[in-house]
C-alpha cells in the first residue's frame, strides 16, 4: 500500500493531460451520477426516532395519529392592544376561505381567540408528512401576504415547523455564501503568501472546490443508503476545503523543497515522485485517519451523526484522491514554470528549509528543559479543559433560531399570546381495540390531573386512531422545551400520572413523547453511545498511528495528546457558549448549554485533524531518524523545518473553521468556533511543545518496538510514511 502513492504520482507525472482529464470526468460523473439518482435522499421523520419518545411517535404513527405539518396564521393589533372581535373574525374566515382552496391544504380549525383578546389564530393542517412541509409551504405563506395587504390596519403573520424550516433553509444558504466569500478569499492569500505564485496558490484552491464538488455528488449517492438529515453540505464544506487545501499544500511544499534542495536541477517528474513517497505517504495515512474516525460516529446510531459522518468521509477520500492523482500532474505541468521566479530569486544554489525565528524560539525550552515544558503545556491544556466537567446538554430546537426570520418573530408573537401552545407532551397508548373505554378514561383521568397541575396549561385533547388501538393525549405546557418547568412536567407524568392511570391497564403499552420528551431523550440516548463511539475512536486511532510508524509508544502518544487537545477545545467551548460573557462578541444568545450532538462530533472530527498534523510531523522526524539523525535531534529539526508549511496550513483550516462562527444557526457557530480552537491547540501546544517535549525525554524509546530491533540487529527501519 505504501507504494500506492508512489506508482500513481509516476504515472500521472509522465500522463499529466490524461490524469487531469481523468479526474474531470470523475468529478463530472460524481456530480452526474448523483443528479441522475434525483439528488439527496432526505431522512425521514422515522429516522430521527430515538428513546421512549421515538417509540410513542412509532405507535402513533402506525395508528394514523402522527405529527403533520401545522401552520398558525396570527392576528393582531399592530400595537398591540384588544382586537375588534368582529373585524378579527371575518379577516379570520378570509384566512379559512382563502387556505381551504389550496391543494397542500388538508384541513382548518376554527379560529381561536385568546385569553386576553389581542390575537386570534388559524390553525392550518398540511397534506404529507411533517418534514416535507417546507417544500409545499410558499402558496400558503402567500395568502397569508395577500390578506396582510388587504388588511393594512392588522397584523397578519403565519408561523410553524414548515414556514420557519423553509426560512432557516433560506438562511442557511445566504450564511454559506457568505462563509465562502470570506473564506476563500482569505485562503486564496494565505496560499498566495506562501508560495509567493499566482499558479501554486490557484492549485489547491482548484483541487479543494474540485474535491467538494465530487463530494457533493458522492453524498447524494451514499443518502439512498445512509438518508442525508440536511447536514451533510454544510459538513462537506467545512471539512472539505479545509482537508483539500492542507493535503495539497503538504505535498506542493514538499516538491518545492527537494527542487530547492536540488537547487532547480532536479527534473519536475522526479521531483512529483519525492513529494508522493514522502508528503503523499503521510496524505494517505492522514486522509485514512479522518475518513475512519469519522465513521465511529456511524455508532452512535443517530440519522444526523451518519448524515456528518457521510459528508466527512466522502471529501476526505474525494481530497485524498486529487492529492494522489491529478495533483502530480498539474506540478508536473506548471511545477518547472511556477519556480523559476524562486530559482532565479534564490539561485542555482541548493537550499533547504530552515528553522524560523518563531519556531526557533518556541522549540528552545522544549530542547533546554522538555520536562518543565512538558509540565506547564499539560498544566495549561488543563486548565483549558477544566470548564468541560460542567458542560450541560441540551437539545438545539427553534427557540435558538435567529429572531431575523419572519416566521420566528411570528412564532414569538403566537407564544406570547398563547402561551400553552410553547411545547407538548403526549401520552401515547397503544392496546386492544376492545379495550378503548378503558383507555379512553385513565386517559380523561390523566388529563383532568394534568389541567390542575401548574406545570400543564390549556386543555387535555384526546384523539383515537380509526381502529380503535392507538390514543394520544395532547397535553400543552406553557413553558420552553428546553426549560426546567418544561423537563418537570415531563418528569411528573413519566413519574408520577401515567403509572397511576393508564401503566395499569393490562396488556397496554404506553410511552410519552412530545416536543420536552424528545429534548430531554436525544442527549440520555447519546450519552448511552458515547463509549461505543469513544472506543472504536481510541482503536481506530491506536492501530493506524502504530500502523504508519510501526510504534506502539507512539500509538500511545498520540491517543493522550488527542484526548488532551480535544477536552482543551471542548472546554474553551463549554467556557464561551455556556456563558452570556461572550454574547455580544461572537453575535449569540446563549441558552446556558451546548448543543447536545457538538461536543461528540467535535471529538470525533478534532481526533481526525488532530492526526493530520501529527502524522506530517511525525513522518518528518522518523525521515531524518531513518536518515542516521538521533532521535532528540531528528525532533528540534524535523519539526523546526516542518514549521512553515503546518502553520501555513493550521492559518488556512482556522480561517476556514472561523468563517463559520459569524452563521445564524447556534450548532454551526459553536462547531466552527471550537474546530478553529482545536486547530490552533494543536498547532502551537502541541507540535511545538508537548509533542516535541515527550519525544526529547523518551529519545530511542518512542520508537519501540521498532527502532530497538534496528539498533540491536542493525536492520533498517520501515520506510517512512511521510
Amino acid at each position: 500500500m505504501t507504494d500506492i502513492p508512489v506508482r500513481m504520482a509516476r504515472w500521472s507525472a509522465h500522463h499529466p493531460w490524461r490524469a487531469i482529464a481523468g479526474w474531470l470526468v470523475f468529478v463530472i460523473v460524481c456530480l452526474g451520477a448523483g443528479i441522475m439518482m434525483g439528488g439527496g435522499q432526505a431522512a425521514t421523520s422515522a429516522d430521527y426516532r430515538v428513546g421512549e419518545a421515538g417509540r410513542a411517535e412509532a405507535m402513533a404513527a402506525a395508528g394514523g395519529l402522527q405529527e403533520r405539518p401545522l401552520e398558525q396564521v396570527l392576528i393582531t393589533q399592530r400595537d398591540g392592544s384588544t382586537l375588534d372581535a368582529d373585524h378579527a373574525e371575518a379577516v379570520a374566515d378570509e384566512v379559512t376561505t382563502r387556505m381551504a382552496g389550496l391543494p397542500e391544504v388538508a384541513s382548518i380549525a376554527p379560529p381561536v381567540l385568546s385569553k386576553d383578546g389581542t390575537a386570534i389564530r388559524v390553525d392550518v393542517t398540511m397534506e404529507g408528512p411533517e418534514l416535507e412541509g417546507k417544500e409545499h409551504v410558499a402558496p400558503l405563506l402567500a395568502q397569508t401576504t395577500a390578506v396582510q395587504r388587504a388588511h393594512p390596519d392588522l397584523r397578519v403573520v403565519e408561523t410553524g415547523r414548515p414556514s420557519i424550516s423553509l426560512d432557516v433553509q433560506g438562511q442557511r444558504s445566504d450564511d454559506l455564501a457568505r462563509t465562502e466569500m470570506i473564506a476563500l478569499p482569505v485562503t486564496f492569500l494565505v496560499l498566495l503568501l506562501v508560495f509567493r505564485s499566482l499558479a501554486m496558490a490557484l492549485v489547491p484552491m482548484v483541487l479543494a472546490l474540485s474535491s467538494i464538488a465530487a463530494a457533493v455528488g458522492l453524498s447524494m449517492l451514499a443518502s439512498h443508503l445512509v438518508p442525508d438529515a440536511g447536514v451533510g453540505t454544510n459538513v462537506i464544506l467545512l471539512i472539505g476545503l479545509a482537508v483539500g487545501v492542507d493535503y495539497t499544500l503538504f505535498y506542493l511544499k514538499r516538491e518545492r523543497e527537494e527542487r530547492a534542495r536540488s537547487g532547480g536541477r532536479l527534473s519536475a517528474e522526479a521531483a512529483v515522485e519525492l513529494a508522493a513517497s514522502t508528503s503523499g505517504r503521510a496524505v494517505v495515512v492522514s486522509g485514512v485517519a479522518v475518513a475512519a474516525s469519522s465513521a465511529a460516529l456511524y455508532l452512535a446510531d443517530d440519522v444526523i451523526f451518519s448524515s456528518l459522518a457521510t459528508g466527512a468521509i466522502v471529501v476526505t477520500v474525494a481530497a485524498v484522491v486529487s492529492s494522489m492523482t491529478v495533483l502530480p500532474a498539474l506540478l508536473a505541468k506548471i511545477g518547472t514554470y511556477a519556480d523559476r521566479w524562486a530559482l532565479r530569486r534564490r539561485g542555482t544554489k541548493p537550499t533547504r528549509p530552515e528553522i524560523g525565528r518563531f519556531s526557533a524560539a518556541m522549540l528552545r525550552p522544549t530542547r533546554s528543559r522538555p520536562a518543565l515544558t512538558l509540565v506547564l503545556a499539560v498544566v495549561a491544556m488543563l486548565a483549558m479543559a477544566a470548564p468541560l466537567l460542567g458542560i450541560k446538554l441540551t437539545e438545539v430546537g427553534r427557540d435558538t433560531y435567529s429572531r431575523d426570520l419572519p416566521a420566528m418573530r411570528a412564532y414569538d408573537q403566537l407564544h406570547e399570546a398563547f402561551p400553552e401552545l410553547r411545547s407538548t407532551n403526549q401520552v401515547v397508548v397503544r392496546a386492544d381495540a376492545s379495550q378503548g373505554d378503558e383507555v379512553a378514561a385513565a386517559l380523561q383521568t390523566l388529563g383532568a390531573r394534568a389541567e390542575a397541575d401548574p406545570l400543564f396549561a390549556g386543555a387535555a385533547r384526546l384523539r383515537t386512531s380509526a381502529d380503535g388501538r392507538v390514543s394520544v393525549l395532547d397535553l400543552g405546557v406553557p413553558h420552553l422545551p428546553s426549560s426546567a418547568e418544561a423537563r418537570s412536567s415531563l418528569e411528573r407524568l413519566r413519574t408520577v400520572y401515567v403509572p397511576e392511570t393508564v401503566a395499569g391497564l393490562p396488556g397496554a403499552e404506553v410511552a410519552v413523547t412530545g416536543e420536552i420528551a424528545r429534548y430531554a431523550d436525544y442527549p440520555e440516548h447519546q450519552q448511552g453511545k458515547l463509549p461505543l463511539v469513544l472506543g472504536a475512536l481510541l482503536l481506530v486511532t491506536f492501530v493506524i498511528t502504530v500502523w504508519a510508524f510501526r510504534s506502539v509508544v507512539l500509538g500511545l502518544v498520540g491517543l493522550v495528546l488527542n484526548l488532551l487537545s480535544a477536552a482543551a477545545a471542548l472546554g474553551v467551548l463549554t467556557l464561551v457558549f455556556q456563558g452570556s460573557w461572550a454574547e455580544g462578541l461572537l453575535g449569540f444568545t446563549s441558552m446556558g448549554s451546548i448543543g447536545s450532538r457538538v461536543p461528540l462530533f467535535l471529538f470525533v472530527i478534532l481526533f481526525g485533524l488532530s492526526m493530520d498534523y501529527q502524522v506530517f510531523v511525525l513522518s518528518r522526524i522518523r525521515e531524518a531518524v531513518l536518515g542516521g539523525v538521533p532521535t532528540r535531534a531528528a525532533v528540534i529539526d524535523g519539526i523546526g523545518r516542518s514549521a512553515g508549511v503546518v502553520t501555513s496550513a493550521a492559518v488556512v483550516m482556522v480561517t476556514v473553521f472561523a468563517s463559520f462562527i459569524p452563521l445564524h444557526l447556534l450548532e454551526m457557530k459553536q462547531i466552527g468556533f471550537s474546530l478553529a480552537v482545536g486547530v490552533l491547540i494543536d498547532a502551537i501546544l502541541i507540535r511545538m511543545l508537548v509533542l516535541p517535549s515527550i519525544m526529547m525525554l523518551l529519545g530511542d524509546r518512542v520508537w519501540w518496538p521498532s527502532r530497538r530491533r534496528a539498533i540491536t540487529t542493525g536492520v533498517r527501519l520501515p520506510e517512512t510514511v511521510g
